[in-house]
């Protein structure tokens, strides 16, 4: 429904009152609708995976239209980010958010900062979603409620020009509101637990669930070391719990990213369930580091495997679980990624040790010969150190082509005694183009940093921190943070109006009319940023 129709609507209805309605304004009425445009999770979950399907699709017809997304640990970064990009380049277009468990056991558990293994409230992931979407919605209110003020402002100067212009853009009016891809972990739990999670995220409005292949109760940060697979038929039986959650709440393409952290874990907690050779579960088990044995040396407890006539005995730790044989975890990822999208995933992500394209590549261009149309999201993480791993990258490119690299240590290159130097630059113009070469050549539709708002929150407070409590006193403030909101058009300079203060004055207008009691008026101190 346009603007315009809205209006027209809502006239009718008041008319239709026989007079009691008659101090309510159509137009207003059609303000507060546009402004609320999203009445439900579910709306947003829908609207958004129609989004993501479309940008998936123009993926497959041109790498170069890959999608991006930065973590985010609460509403307020998640709103001042899309504002950001808006601001920064007219539209939110392959923009998303992510939202990431590491962040919520980090900074949004009522237990206090945890580390990335599923010790958090599991209703703080879906709590969290809703508190992006409320305020991703309140940037619309927002921004909308200025353009109406503008829209009241050219009407009473007589600017018909002016009005129609700012007509238009209401009319083609693009909402802050963007897909979330939301990590549900490995699940927090059996597949029921992972089926009553993923609808509590769905219906906060989250289109995009990520969900690895590690053991619920032994999950660990994927650059962290310990983690432990299960059998596939026990991921897929949760793969399925996420989609029989996107079918019954009516997101028919809801997107399930399934990620696997096969290549840095080198344990299992149990042997898949096998019946002939060559099935899904002798293929796992196939990867187990075995030793052959003899009946007769059989220990008491021994776990016993029959292959190919031959008796073999997995390797058990002290702990129960059960080891892969070395150098196997590219193969377990590709096995992984294929039996995933063969049973219902969408999207891929495998979590490696580096970022590095052609070890990314070489993974998906044996899934492609299975799945040509295959797809990754990729975690451009804070955990790899970019500098010294393109540094050495440049270094070992170099050194395989013959050229001169004696001025430089491969093990200290992350020195600042580096930085500006031929191999430096070439590395950081290799980091500059990373997502653009990845998606390229590496099938990675979309490029995501799990963490940069922990780290950028720890870097401005201690910039602050250190110029407010030093020398410079208050001018640490001024001219570290007020002073380059101001240059640098900052909406939340005006923090009262960032905080809805100009929607609620709006409110109470068309409340009660011209005996509203507004906060915006001449003594508000945020008129000092008018300009």
């Amino acid at each position: 429904m346009t603007y315009q129709s809205s209006i027209a609507h809502a006239d009718s209805l008041i008319r239709g009152q026989h007079g009691t309605w008659d101090g309510i304004s159509a137009e207003s009425v059609a303000r507060m609708k546009l402004q609320n445009r999203f009445q439900t999770g579910l709306d947003i979950a829908r609207y958004t995976a129609g989004i993501m399907r479309r940008d998936m699709a123009a993926y497959d017809a041109d790498p170069a239209k890959y999608t991006q997304s930065l973590g985010c640990w609460h509403g307020f970064i998640g709103q001042q980010k899309m504002i950001s990009v808006k601001k920064h380049f007219g539209s939110t277009e392959r923009r998303y958010l992510y939202l990431s468990g590491w962040m919520v056991a980090a900074l949004r558990s009522e237990f206090g900062p945890l580390p990335d293994q599923s010790m958090h409230e599991k209703t703080s992931v879906p709590a969290l979603i809703e508190e992006l979407y409320t305020f991703l919605r309140q940037a619309d209110a927002r921004e909308l409620g200025m353009m109406f003020r503008e829209i009241d402002a050219a009407r009473a100067s007589g600017n018909a020009i002016e009005e129609q212009r700012l007509l238009n853009a209401v009319e083609n009016y693009q909402t802050h509101v963007v897909p979330i891809i939301a990590d549900i972990d490995a699940g927090f739990g059996n597949a029921e637990a992972t089926y009553l999670l993923a609808k509590k995220m769905i219906e906060a409005g989250a289109c995009a669930l990520q969900i690895e292949n590690q053991v619920s109760d032994e999950k660990q940060c994927g650059h962290q070391d310990g983690k432990v697979t299960v059998p596939h038929e026990d991921f897929l039986a949760k793969v399925r719990a996420c989609r029989y959650a996107f079918l019954e709440l009516g997101v028919d393409d809801g997107i399930i990213v399934t990620r696997t952290d096969s290549l840095g874990a080198g344990l299992t907690k149990q042997i898949a369930v096998s019946k002939e050779p060559g099935d899904l579960g002798d293929q796992y088990n196939s990867f187990l580091d075995c030793e052959e044995i003899d009946p007769a040396t059989a220990r008491n407890g021994d776990v016993i495997l029959n292959r190919d006539g031959k008796l073999l005995r997995p390797k058990r730790l002290p702990s129960n679980l059960f080891q892969f044989r070395a150098g196997s975890g590219e193969d377990r990822c590709v096995l992984d990624c294929i039996t995933s999208l063969q049973h219902g995933a969408d999207l891929l992500w495998i979590e490696t040790e580096k970022p590095h394209i052609e070890q990314i590549a070489g993974m998906v261009d044996r899934i492609r010969e299975v799945i040509p149309n295959a797809k990754l999201v990729y975690n451009n993480s804070p955990s790899f150190n970019w500098t010294l791993n393109f540094r050495q990258q440049v270094f070992d490119a170099w050194s395989k082509d013959g050229r001169d690299v004696l001025a430089y240590d491969r093990a200290k290159l992350m020195s600042v005694d580096y930085d500006g130097t031929e191999l430096a630059n070439e590395a950081d113009e290799r980091i500059r183009t990373f997502q653009r070469d990845a998606a390229a050549r590496a099938g990675i539709f979309h490029h995501l940093i799990t963490l940069p708002t922990y780290h950028t929150a720890a870097l401005s407070t201690d910039n602050l921190a250190k110029a407010y409590f030093g020398e410079a006193g208050m001018l640490g403030y001024v001219k570290g943070v007020q002073r380059k909101e101001i240059r640098e058009g900052i909406a939340c300079v005006k923090h009262q109006n960032m905080s809805g203060s100009d929607i609620g004055d709006d409110h109470k207008e068309y409340f009660a009319g011209e005996a509203a009691l507004k906060a915006g008026g001449a003594h508000n101190t945020m008129n000092q940023f008018a300009a």
